[in-house]
C-alpha cells in the first residue's frame, strides 16, 4: 500500500492506494504556508495509520524547481520557486522522519508523466512529452521508457518562445518575463484579461484561446526539433479547454512550414489531451513511491540502483 503526495500552488492532493483504480482514501488540501500544508498532509496519513493503514512508501510530486539529487545536501528542497513563502522548503524529510518509510520524489509533471504512460495517453510509447498549462506551464518527458532526468530536471514552461506578431504584453514569468509559461500560463492570461481563464467569455474567451495556441504551438515545434516525441500529452486546466487543442493543432503545423514533413504530425493523434485528467499526477506519486519501495528492498546482488 503506498501513499502519495502531489503538491500544487493551490491545493496538495493526499491518496492511498496501488493505481488509479485502487485508491483507497483520498484528501484536497488547500495551498497555504509551507508548514501549515504540510502538516495537513502528514495528518492524513498519520488518520490513515491509526486506522490501520500501513504504507510501504510514499511518493511526494511537487512543482519545483526541486533539488532530487540524492546525496546533495539541499536534497529534497523546493528551491527557487516563483511561488510566495515555499522557496527553500524542504518537503521531504518531513515524511521521511515521521513515517520512516521510504520516499520517492520528483516534480509533479514527471509524476503525471509516468501515469499517463503506464495508464493513460502515452500507454504504449517509448517517447513521449507530458505538458500540463495551468496557473504555469511544465512538462515531463520520456525518453527510452525512462523519465528524463539531468543536471536538474526539464523546465519546459521557461523555454523561449517567439512573440506572436503584435503581442505587446511584456510577460508573467518573474524570472524571465516572456516564456513560454510568461506569455501563456494561467497567471499570463489573467493579467492579459483582467480575470481568469476559465472564466472568460465570448471574444475574450476565442482571444485567450488563439493566444494559447499560438504559444503552446511555438514551445511544442521546439521540443519536438529538440527530443522527437512520438506524442506530445497535454494536461492541465487550459489543456482541457474547448476548442484549445483543435487550434494547437491547426497551428503547429503551420509553424512547422513543412519541416521535417513527418505525416504523424499533422494528425490528431499527435498533439492528444491526457486521458487521466486531474488524476495523472496524484497516481504517479503512486508510482513513485512503489518504486522507492522496489529500490530500498532490492539488494547489490539484485543489480539495484540507489541512483
Amino acid at each position: 500500500m503506498y501513499g502519495g503526495v502531489e503538491t500544487g500552488g493551490t491545493k496538495f492532493v493526499c491518496v492511498i492506494g496501488e493505481d488509479p483504480q485502487s485508491i483507497i482514501s483520498s484528501a484536497r488540501i488547500e495551498t497555504a504556508g509551507p508548514a501549515e500544508t504540510i502538516a495537513g498532509a502528514l495528518d492524513f496519513f498519520r488518520e490513515a495509520s491509526r486506522g490501520g493503514v500501513r504504507l510501504d512508501a510514499i511518493g511526494i510530486g511537487s512543482f519545483g524547481p526541486i533539488e532530487m539529487r540524492v546525496g546533495n545536501p539541499r536534497y529534497g528542497l523546493i528551491t527557487t520557486t516563483p511561488k510566495l513563502g515555499w522557496s527553500e522548503t524542504d518537503i521531504v524529510r518531513p515524511f521521511e522522519e515521521t513515517f520512516g518509510v521510504p520516499i520517492g520524489f520528483d516534480t509533479d509533471v514527471n509524476a503525471a508523466a509516468l501515469a499517463e504512460g503506464r495508464w493513460g495517453a502515452g500507454r504504449g510509447f517509448g517517447s513521449f512529452i507530458y505538458l500540463t498549462l495551468g496557473t504555469g506551464i511544465a512538462g515531463g518527458a520520456i525518453v527510452g521508457g525512462q523519465l528524463v532526468h539531468g543536471l536538474g530536471h526539464p523546465e519546459m514552461g521557461h523555454i523561449a518562445v517567439p512573440r506572436r506578431p503584435g503581442d505587446a504584453f511584456a510577460g508573467a514569468c518573474p524570472f524571465h518575463g516572456d516564456c513560454l509559461e510568461g506569455m501563456a500560463g494561467g497567471s499570463a492570461l489573467a493579467a492579459r484579461f483582467g480575470r481568469r481563464a476559465e472564466v472568460l467569455t465570448g471574444p475574450d474567451r476565442k482571444a485567450a484561446i488563439e493566444l494559447v495556441a499560438f504559444y503552446v504551438a511555438a514551445g511544442v515545434r521546439t521540443l519536438v526539433y529538440v527530443a522527437a516525441p512520438e506524442r506530445v500529452v497535454i494536461g492541465g486546466g487550459l489543456g482541457s479547454m474547448p476548442g484549445l487543442l483543435d487550434a494547437a493543432r491547426a497551428e503547429l503545423g503551420t509553424q512547422f512550414a513543412g519541416y521535417p514533413g513527418l505525416p504523424e504530425h499533422a494528425g490528431a493523434v499527435f498533439l492528444v489531451p491526457a486521458a487521466l485528467g486531474g488524476m495523472a499526477g496524484p497516481a504517479g506519486t503512486l508510482i513513485l513511491a512503489a518504486d522507492a519501495a522496489e529500490r530500498d528492498t532490492a539488494s547489490p546482488l539484485q543489480g539495484s540502483n540507489p541512483s
